[in-house]
């Protein structure tokens, strides 16, 4: 039986922890996080996933602390998977499996390595992305892929609209490559990471609206960022307000009109003031000059 750890958290770390339980791989321990009080815990959990399998579980501040080392040495495996887990693994690490460690990434690699890839890809404006199945390397996202899936982006698609469609693709991804892997005939092919892109982490803080940029950038800003992430905001008369839905086409349903800073309209479908929704009576009534586009 194939023999491997396994490191993951969210909900593409619990589904992909679940397609190597159904092939049969025995994993004797899961490095996963502890959840964070002050997060949003709104995704599947590996933890409990572990519990009702009754799989070993562990969660280190640091996966690479000599204590976790020597804990799977001694366990021998033959691979390493690492599903959406958020610290990287140090050479140490990736040098104990005797078959080799792998990584699921959710974009289509070299494009968006880094973090928070789906978020990236949505603000962007891209029209697709998917997910990778790659070897690990001590530098992020860039080892040999194994096994990619393709997902289309639609023109009002959230970021969680998206990140549905990636897990979904994940499983898919991690399903073709076992087979291969486990027999010792996946193919792997380099990266050429001139052709990509990487970006870092995404503060809450940077959800601003800059009401200067056109109106598709806010647009694909606000669903970028849209719950359960932290969400666009505005201030308006010196009260903070969350953008959470938009559409550049009309929309008699509309709680507001405005527009980018290239003079195209943007409509604000939902949006919230101190955490309660806003209708658009109750918009109008609150900010009559509507929202200005100099904040």
């Amino acid at each position: 039986m194939t023999r491997a750890v396994v490191f993951a958290y969210h909900t593409i770390g619990a589904r992909c922890l679940g397609v190597l339980l159904e092939y049969g791989i025995e994993v004797p321990l899961v490095v996963t996080h502890s959840d964070n009080p002050k997060e949003n815990i709104w995704f599947e959990s590996v933890a409990d996933l572990a519990r009702m399998h009754h799989i070993p579980f562990i969660t280190p501040d640091d996966p690479n602390d000599l204590a976790t080392i020597e804990t799977i040495r001694e366990l021998n495996p033959e691979f390493l998977f690492s599903f959406y887990y958020r610290h990287m693994l140090g050479a140490e690490l990736l040098a104990l499996p005797s078959r080799g460690a792998y990584n699921l990434h959710g974009s289509l690699l070299p494009k968006f390595r880094g973090r928070v890839p789906i978020n990236w890809a949505v603000i962007l404006g891209e029209t697709e992305t998917g997910a990778t199945f790659h070897a690990m390397t001590v530098k992020p996202d860039q080892g040999a892929i194994v096994a990619q899936e393709r997902v289309s982006i639609g023109p009002d698609d959230t970021a969680f609209d998206v990140f549905q469609q990636v897990a979904n693709a994940g499983v898919k991804a991690l399903k073709h490559a076992l087979g291969p892997l486990i027999a010792g005939q996946a193919l792997h092919r380099a990266q050429n990471l001139t052709a990509g892109s990487y970006y870092g982490g995404r503060r809450p803080e940077e959800g601003r609206i800059d009401w200067r940029q056109p109106a598709r950038t806010i647009h694909n800003l606000v669903r970028g960022v849209a719950p359960p992430y932290p969400g666009a905001f505005t201030i308006l008369e010196g009260q903070t307000a969350r953008i959470l839905r938009t559409s550049l086409q009309e929309n008699h349903n509309a709680i507001a009109r405005t527009t980018g800073g290239d003079g195209e309209p943007l409509y604000i479908l939902k949006m919230e003031l101190d955490g309660q929704p806003l209708d658009t009576l109750t918009f109008q009534r609150r900010f009559p000059h509507g929202v200005h586009p100099q904040d």
